[in-house]
């Protein structure tokens, strides 16, 4: 994904290329699968530095398990292409490769617990069709990038008429964003997000996890701020062996504080799980646990044992955490402030999470991720991450806290734009505020179904349109 302040408009350029040229070859979707093979290899190459670096698996296995992922993974935009690649009208095929695309990308999203990580969405936070997430998510912003690129690419009109076609639809996906779903609720709240910067291959070490425990007890007990943040498995032992004299130890001792931090609990089966319990002056902890879990990481997938034995660090089955469960309430005077919590990789799923504030009994005001990007070393991963992070908050219309192990620790606003960040790889706390927002998008209503429903009819249209 390209690193620049206009990537998405650059990636749309790259698209129509990508989109010309295939259309010409009479093997499109090896063509095709071959691209993807590149694009997901280079995009997720930091699962190698999570498996030979930090969980010590040979190297060539560790490279043979990012290629595996990369070509299952590039199967769909080839599905795409190979759907759309014989119809001969040039509305068919920009019609129907938009929406096939669209399609394609949701499928990915959902099988097999779903990998949607380096989509075309995450794009156009920095590119000209961002506002759609507020309307139909994610995956209306794949659906326009594509559309467009392939206009420019396989349209039958001329340069000009192309030119103010692509200003208007520019345009008009810019005034979009101008409209406002939610609204600023209460006052603005003091948070302090800590950074641990802990190696993942010492994490778990037995003579480190003291030093760990030392670094974000002591940072949230220095910490004024209304609400203190750590990341995910902050304290990296069970929640059972940590001592009550601890807890009692960080728990805030005024009403106007409130602490967040990510531990290893328990569910009720007995199993681990991952989770972040919440502190105030009132002793009653809170608890989230995570509910979209990582295979390999969290579970074993069926017949993948010996691939988890070959890691040389703590995994196991852990229990997944349920959809409803409650925000995190946070007082501030007379109102109440419900924060969602996410960990880890959560906030890839778009459509979860705006399922989560559609059920949910309390009307969430803020979300709150906590990570650790520890696993993948100084790789892409933390931006690659961010990108969805702020993808998210333009489709749910409140803003993003980031807490993180090692980066990209940072406050998000409703509109995706990071307001203010700690530098990766370093240990700080970064201390500032954060304004609530209420009120719910068209996204967060209905979810995914409006612009599958759409694609799906316009992906009919153009196969009739061809079949005629």
């Amino acid at each position: 994904m390209i690193e620049l302040p206009y990537g998405g408009w650059f990636f749309i350029l790259g698209l129509v290329l990508y989109i010309h040229f295939i259309f010409k070859e009479q093997r499109a979707f090896f063509y095709s699968w071959l691209f993807g093979l590149g694009y997901f290899c280079n995009a997720l190459w930091w699962i190698f530095v999570s498996l030979h670096h930090v969980g010590k698996i040979a190297a060539p296995i560790s490279v043979l398990a990012v290629i595996a992922l990369s070509a299952y993974l590039a199967l769909f935009p080839a599905i795409a292409i190979k759907l759309v690649h014989q119809f001969h009208s040039s509305a068919a095929r920009v019609l129907g490769l938009a929406s096939s695309w669209a399609i394609m990308e949701w499928a990915r999203g959902q099988l097999f617990t779903g990998f949607p990580w380096a989509g075309l969405a995450e794009s156009q936070v920095d590119g000209p069709f961002f506002a759609w997430a507020t309307i139909f998510g994610g995956l209306a912003c794949a659906w326009f990038c594509v559309g467009l690129a392939a206009y420019l690419s396989q349209g039958k009109h001329n340069l000009f008429t192309k030119f103010v076609a692509s200003i208007t639809i520019i345009s008009a996906s810019h005034a979009l964003g101008l409209i406002s779903f939610t609204e600023p609720i209460g006052r603005p709240i003091d948070v302090a997000l800590v950074q641990g910067n802990f190696e993942q291959s010492l994490k778990f070490d037995p003579e480190y996890l003291q030093q760990q425990i030392n670094f974000y007890s002591n940072a949230i007990k220095s910490s004024d701020s209304h609400l203190v943040v750590a990341p995910e498995t902050a304290f990296p032992v069970p929640l059972k062996f940590i001592s009550q004299e601890l807890i009692s130890d960080i728990k805030p001792n005024t009403a106007k504080k409130n602490v967040i931090l990510g531990v290893v609990s328990a569910g009720q089966s007995g199993l681990p799980t991952n989770s972040a319990i919440g502190l105030n002056q009132g002793n009653l902890i809170y608890q989230y646990d995570k509910s979209h879990l990582v295979p390999f990481g969290e579970f074993i997938p069926w017949g993948f044992q010996w691939f988890v034995d070959l890691f040389k660090v703590p995994l196991g089955n852990f229990e997944r955490g349920s959809l409803t469960q409650t925000p995190f309430i946070l007082e501030q005077g007379t109102d109440q402030i419900a924060i969602g919590l996410m960990i880890c990789y959560e906030d890839v799923f778009g459509d979860e999470l705006a399922k989560r504030q559609r059920i949910s009994s309390l009307e969430h005001n803020l979300w709150i991720n906590l990570t650790n990007l520890a696993w993948f070393g100084e790789s892409q991963a933390p931006e690659q991450q961010l990108r969805l992070a702020r993808l998210r908050s333009i489709e749910t219309g409140i803003p993003t806290l980031r807490a993180t192990n090692t980066g990209v620790t940072a406050v998000i606003n409703p509109q995706g734009q990071v307001v203010h960040e700690l530098p990766k790889y370093q240990q700080a706390t970064l201390k500032t505020s954060v304004q609530a927002y209420s009120g719910k998008t068209p996204y967060v209503w209905l979810g995914d179904l409006p612009i599958l429903i759409i694609s799906g009819l316009f992906l009919a249209f153009a196969w009739y349109q061809n079949k005629k």
